[in-house]
């Protein structure tokens, strides 16, 4: 029997076989290296949005769509870089509700040097994953204000301490849950304080200072912070790779129309350039910036929390200016329409949570010449009414003319006095020859007034006779 070349095969297989397999034993730690090294590589997306100016629901529509793309494409972390003096509460509350449900952390960062989180602003930084400052910066005065022109309202005690309660309640919510110092938080809403970054820091109100955005994501790096759902995330920043992500051309435009002064300016564009259309037809330009302006105001009218008071004020101050220019009240009705217009304007937007409205100089800046141009037009229509008409037979009545031929003197025709017993005759009138009636005869030469018109003939009488009613 013949053994000896199978068993060495055998043996060389086995030995193959088993150096095969310890090489990939011993690899597998280097190629798991390698694949971790490969994922550490890859750069975290920070997804970055700006708040630069009042809360309002366009600046929420534009947070809450880059956070949405945020969560969607799986980001690392929202980086929210606020500068703002507050908002209407209204978007102030959706902002906050989207950041407590965002699946992505999320940190608010004021920043740069000389940015403040004012008011709304202060609700929405103590609100975040992570709250952050840059030096120089500063945040609180949030107690909640009704204001007109951002003129604070005296209000009685019991609807004061109502509002109070509500805005610290509603802080308390969340902010307890984010760790902060509720207590001293509570002292911005109810006392109006205000606190430098390092006060802020000092008193647990914010997590961290940071000179700037790179410094920020340096500092969250590996970093274990505890969600609103109370689970924890560490953050992994290495490389992180920072996505801007900008308003559209629409929010852009829309951001500008909602503000309070120009939805203002925007309404009384719309209301003059209408009224003048309609007092003066055929101009078609104040028609059509007119139509225009009252269209973005309407749909500002729709986004806004409008008080309807306030338009009731507007519309009668255009009535007020009406009426001033068609009775004499020695200014009484024109001043009292300025004074509503005002008030109309200054009541104009509802913000129980900040100042927010139009301010008292666009509404008198706006008021004014709305008042002069409003009288003037109306003066203009009711005096057009009382002129004569420029064309046709009837600017004839009461012109003056000179008989050619004598009234009542008989002619070739025969004699000058008709069946209706007036006598006839001819007169230049207006530098043309009319056949002219009159009920006495009137040499030729005389100056006649012309009395009525009946198709091509006048009726006449004598120039220096006070002129009167026809018989």
């Amino acid at each position: 029997m013949i053994r000896g070349a199978p068993t060495r095969m055998d043996t060389w297989l086995t030995s193959a076989l088993l150096a095969a397999a310890l090489l990939a034993f011993l690899a597998r730690p280097a190629l798991g290296q390698a694949g971790g090294q490969a994922g550490a590589s890859a750069p975290a997306r920070v997804v970055e949005l700006r708040i630069r100016d009042e809360v309002q629901p366009i600046l929420t529509e534009y947070i809450l769509g880059g956070m949405d793309e945020a969560a969607r494409t799986h980001a690392s972390l929202i980086l929210i870089i606020m500068d703002t003096p507050g908002g209407l509460g209204s978007s102030m509350r959706d902002i906050i509700q989207h950041i407590m449900d965002s699946p992505v952390p999320v940190v608010v960062y004021v920043s740069p040097a000389g940015s403040r989180a004012a008011s709304a602003g202060f609700f929405i930084l103590l609100s975040a994953d992570i709250a952050a400052m840059a030096p120089g910066t500063h945040t609180g005065s949030a107690s909640p204000l009704l204001a007109i022109g951002g003129i604070p309202l005296n209000v009685d005690e019991t609807l004061r301490k109502k509002i109070l309660n509500d805005a610290t309640a509603y802080l308390r919510s969340y902010a307890s849950k984010r760790g902060r110092n509720v207590a001293l938080a509570e002292t911005a809403v109810t006392e109006g304080k205000a606190f430098t970054e390092k006060e802020a820091l000092d008193g647990k109100l914010i997590d961290l200072l940071a000179k700037s955005p790179e410094d920020l994501l340096a500092q969250l790096d590996g970093r274990t912070i505890t969600r609103f759902d109370g689970s924890r995330v560490t953050l992994e920043l290495r490389n992180p790779s920072r996505v801007a992500w900008e308003m559209s051309t629409r929010q852009k435009l829309l951001s500008l129309i909602v503000r309070p002064d120009v939805f203002f300016i925007l309404l009384i564009v719309g209301v003059l350039g209408l009224y003048t259309e309609f007092t003066h037809p055929g101009l078609v330009a104040p028609g059509v910036i007119g139509g225009i302006a009252t269209v973005l105001a309407l749909f500002a009218m729709h986004i806004l929390p409008v008080n309807f008071a306030g338009l009731l004020l507007i519309a009668l101050a255009l009535a007020l200016f009406i009426l001033e220019a068609k009775y004499t009240s020695h200014g009484v009705l024109g001043v009292g329409g300025v004074v509503a217009m005002l008030l109309g304007a200054l009541m104009l937007i509802r913000s129980p949570l900040t100042g927010a409205g139009v301010s008292l100089g666009v509404a008198l800046g706006v008021t004014l010449p709305f008042a002069l141009l409003t009288i003037l037009l109306m003066r203009l229509v009711l005096r057009s009414r009382t002129w004569k008409q420029a064309a046709g037979a009837e600017q004839l009545v009461g012109a003056l003319g000179e008989v050619t031929e004598a009234i009542g003197a008989a002619g070739s025709e025969g004699p000058g006095q008709g069946p209706d017993g007036f006598k006839r005759g001819m007169a230049l009138v207006h530098g043309e020859l009319w056949r002219v009636s009159a009920r006495e005869a009137i040499p030729k030469g005389a100056r006649v007034r012309v009395l009525a018109v009946d198709g091509l003939t006048l009726y006449v009488e004598p120039a220096e006779k006070a002129p009167g009613p026809q018989a």
